[in-house]
């Protein structure tokens, strides 16, 4: 491959991770423990464990179901773990509604949260990307 088609193609992928990175929205998310059926999307289905649960800033009246977010951590919200981020995301299928007074934009699963964040944190700051 010549090396101007190669310089394309690293300059092409950049800017395509930078809109990315441009787009991510931010919010917190905490997490809920199993079991996780039935979730408001899909009765008993079983979706696997990385999944989430919408608050009503994302939910939409059900529109978020069967999207997939990618979900990185970004900060403590409290004091209590100062670090709590691994510096790793964790793409998660919406497939519950988080009530009203949900006091989150995203409750990840248990598994979800604990690969992208200490649980003793609880809840987190976050950026998140539809995908």
């Amino acid at each position: 491959m010549g090396l101007g088609i190669r310089a394309l193609i690293m300059v092409s992928m950049t800017i395509c991770a930078l809109t990315a990175v441009a787009n991510a929205a931010e919010g917190t998310a905490t997490y809920y423990t199993p079991p996780y059926v039935p979730p408001s999307c899909n009765g008993y289905q079983n979706d696997g464990v990385m999944i989430a649960a919408a608050s009503d800033a994302i939910w939409g009246n059900r529109a978020t179901c069967g999207r997939s977010y990618r979900v990185r951590c970004i900060g403590a919200t409290n004091q209590d773990v100062p670090q709590p981020c691994k510096g790793t995301s964790v793409v998660v299928k919406i497939v519950d509604y988080c009530p009203p007074g949900c006091q989150e934009t995203i409750d990840l699963s248990q598994e979800a949260f604990s690969a992208i964040a200490n649980p003793d944190a609880g809840k987190i700051r976050i950026e998140y990307t539809q995908v």
